[in-house]
């Protein structure tokens, strides 16, 4: 009998709709494979009740002849940023530790409508600030692959999605959500050998997702395949009123809408994102995804973008500085972490929560935001910083005058040992040099794995559409997953 746990999303609700399995069956899977991974550190908080309970809903359903949900019988992973009613939601932060949400984010709220189940709450890096899975208070994630060679040493998952991209890829979970505002959702996918979206800003609601950076900020699906995306996109994307960014559009039918066949499409390469000393086995990848999309049908191209690099000192500076904004609510007066020395005033107790509730890199980002945005450099570094943003923005919109969608590398490596890059924040800020200038367009971008390295860990091809251009991005990350068959897995070693 095959292995539920292997199976992806679309076979899972098919599977279950046929009756070839019942959905406490599916949930039953994945609860053992997540309490058997622990080593991962992949999950604060497991509700294999929760998965049971969604999954008996819907197996009562079908006995009652009821039209099942978009996700009936399928349980799902959520990253621990998006508030669940009744279940500790933490950021991965010692300073939300113990806050459990009276109310449900709009994202998850429309996937558990849909018939999801939840088997617990993702770890990542506090607050989503990082690229490795190492900033978070309960620990860091492991990656389940390992490098060949006898190499034994624990990699990064990527991050900040890293709980999620590692879940997947372990078969803890068959999908989950991420958030993206930098390349969250898109390099760690890539580390870890699976695919991700990060679609248009406002095509997904922020209502009820612990903030960061309120104008790049995007939840998005991470699943195995293309075709899982599409569906959970469609789940979650949507207008809400609760949102004033939410886009007040129709939701496309994405997975209805996937084809392979590029015909007419028109292909840029960005030739700025092609670097003296760019890793060889990327760049030999790349080239391997420009000749797989001219095998389905699409024309090829170079395009300039040439404010690119600018876009990673552009982005941390608007980051950490929408993230001093936000983060300035956790004073620890109304919910949340608090510490009250003895004979402490409000500025020590302000001063206290904060130095005790947030972790290294959160005070370096609040601080670089707090300096950026200070009455005698907000003019010299934020301004000039957003005016560079409209210029990036300015070149995607030229080279979509030549051409329907961007290939790109994801990553510029393959994932990392752990604790590699913790004493050089610029070596780890690095890792997002290709993923963040599309999120300071806020357009469609999506990870597909392309193959492995010669270490045998996966890398990842990053497609960018035209805002509101989903389908193209999930038809041509198709094309590609169709080319590369990938199939390799990590080996159960946790």
């Amino acid at each position: 009998m095959t292995n539920l746990t292997d199976l992806t999303v679309a076979e899972i609700r098919d599977g279950f709709r046929a009756g070839d399995f019942s959905a406490r069956e599916v949930a039953e899977g994945f609860n053992a494979n997540v309490a058997a991974a622990k080593a991962l550190n992949a999950f604060i908080v497991e509700t294999p009740e929760k998965a049971l309970a969604a999954a008996d809903a819907a197996d009562a359903a079908k006995a009652a002849g009821e039209t099942p949900g978009a996700l009936s019988g399928v349980p799902i992973g959520m990253k621990d940023l998006f508030c669940t009613e009744g279940v500790q939601t933490t950021a991965a932060s010692h300073m939300l530790e113990g806050f459990v949400p009276t109310y449900e984010s709009t994202v998850s709220g429309k996937l558990w409508a849909a018939g999801a189940g939840m088997l617990g709450k993702l770890n990542l890096d506090q607050f989503a600030m990082g690229s490795s899975n190492e900033t978070s208070y309960f620990g860091n994630v492991i990656s389940p692959w390992k490098r060949g060679g006898g190499d034994n040493a624990a990699l990064a998952p990527g991050g900040s999605s890293g709980g999620s991209s590692s879940a997947i890829s372990a078969r803890l979970c068959p999908a989950a959500t991420g958030t993206d505002t930098g390349g969250s959702i898109r390099q760690p996918a890539a580390f870890t050998g699976i695919s991700g979206i990060k679609p248009t800003y406002g095509r997904c609601s922020r209502w009820g997702i612990v903030a960061f950076a309120s104008s790049l900020d995007q939840a998005g699906p991470m699943a195995r395949t293309v075709r899982d995306n599409a569906l959970l996109l469609e789940v979650m994307a949507g207008f809400d009123p609760k949102d004033s960014t939410s886009l007040d559009l129709a939701v496309p039918q994405w997975e209805a809408g996937l084809s392979s066949n590029l015909t007419g499409k028109t292909v840029g390469i960005p030739k700025e994102y092609r670097p003296d000393g760019l890793n060889a086995e990327i760049a030999a990848l790349w080239d391997q995804g420009i000749a797989w999309l001219k095998d389905a049908g699409a024309n090829v191209v170079e395009v300039s973008l040439p404010h690119t690099k600018y876009a990673l000192p552009t982005y941390y500076i608007i980051a950490p500085a929408e993230a001093s904004s936000n983060l300035a609510r956790y004073d620890g007066v109304r919910y949340g972490q608090r510490d009250l020395p003895d004979g402490a005033g409000l500025q020590d107790m302000y001063a206290a929560t904060r130095a005790a509730g947030f972790g290294p890199e959160v005070k370096r980002r609040i601080m670089i935001g707090t300096y950026v945005l200070s009455a005698g450099f907000y003019d010299a570094y934020y301004t000039q910083a957003q005016k560079v943003r409209a210029l990036i923005s300015r070149d995607f919109d030229r080279a979509f005058e030549q051409c329907d969608l961007l290939l790109t590398p994801t990553a510029p490596s393959a994932a990392f040992t752990l604790g590699e890059k913790q004493a050089d924040p610029l070596a780890m800020y690095l890792n997002d040099v290709f993923t963040v200038p599309a999120s300071l367009a806020g357009l469609p971008a999506m990870s597909v794995p392309g193959g492995l390295d010669s270490q045998g860990l996966p890398l990842g091809l990053q497609i960018i559409g035209k805002a509101l251009d989903e389908q193209t991005v999930l038809n041509a990350g198709l094309a590609i997953e169709e080319r590369a068959g990938f199939v390799a897995r990590p080996d159960k070693w946790w």
